[in-house]
């Protein structure tokens, strides 16, 4: 299995404690967090990567190399200016060399079976396949809702509607056929292209994700995976 690994953002929200480094290279216990994400995946049998980098970009293929020593191949798809989540994917294209290619930002972690979405994809012959997860107050997020197993609303804010509801897990599963069809240049996977699919008819369905979830985005957030670690909640 294939990935693309989202790393060409500037990371401004961590910027008070990771100034020197892209985000995702954030020092966790001695290591960088994408450590512990790409041992995560290759653990659910994902053996080739492409880092999609920007900012600082370097440093990630000074840090990962060809991706041996942690089981993995890896590529490397440099942006000259930053192109958004969708723009990354239609850069990395030409690394892709599956019909199907997992795309999942490289400051989340995620413990879950990543095979599902493949199950999933195949079941109902869909063009494209995400993780959602539940949150207790919806109110905060926009929310995800399906009608016969297809993604119907997408980051959709109700007013008054309030108690738990299901959101963007943010890890995706694209057939390639469909990353073909992102054009060049700048683009929003979440804000332009999903929504943009939703309306011509593009297959997507969704699957709730059970299991360990943590964006470091934040510096609390940081200071979590970093507890998590000592702690021996997520291996070394």
């Amino acid at each position: 299995m294939q990935a693309i690994l989202l790393c060409g953002g500037l990371g401004t929200r961590l910027r008070s404690v990771v100034s020197d480094r892209p985000k995702p290279l954030a020092d966790i216990e001695g290591r960088p967090f994408m450590a512990y994400l790409c041992e995560e995946l290759v653990r659910q049998g994902i053996d080739e990567i492409v880092f999609a980098a920007g900012y600082l970009g370097e440093m990630i293929e000074e840090c990962f190399g060809d991706g041996s020593r942690y089981g993995f191949s890896a590529s490397y798809a440099f942006e000259k200016e930053a192109l958004g989540t969708g723009g990354a994917i239609r850069n990395a294209l030409p690394h892709v060399k599956r019909e199907q290619c997992f795309v999942l930002n490289a400051d989340t972690y995620y413990r879950i079976r990543y095979a599902a979405l493949f199950e999933l994809m195949e079941e109902k012959g869909l063009d494209m396949a995400l993780f959602t997860r539940v949150v207790e107050d919806i109110s905060r997020y926009g929310e995800v809702r399906l009608s016969d197993g297809l993604l119907s609303a997408w980051n959709e804010k109700r007013e008054g509607r309030q108690g738990k509801g299901e959101i963007n897990g943010g890890v995706y599963l694209l057939r390639r056929s469909l990353m073909e069809r992102i054009p060049e240049g700048k683009h929003s996977l979440e804000n332009e292209l999903i929504p943009r699919w939703i309306q011509e008819g593009v297959r997507i369905g969704a699957k709730k994700a059970e299991g360990y979830f943590i964006d470091i985005g934040l510096p609390e957030s940081y200071r979590q995976f970093s507890e998590d670690v000592r702690e021996g909640r997520i291996s070394q």
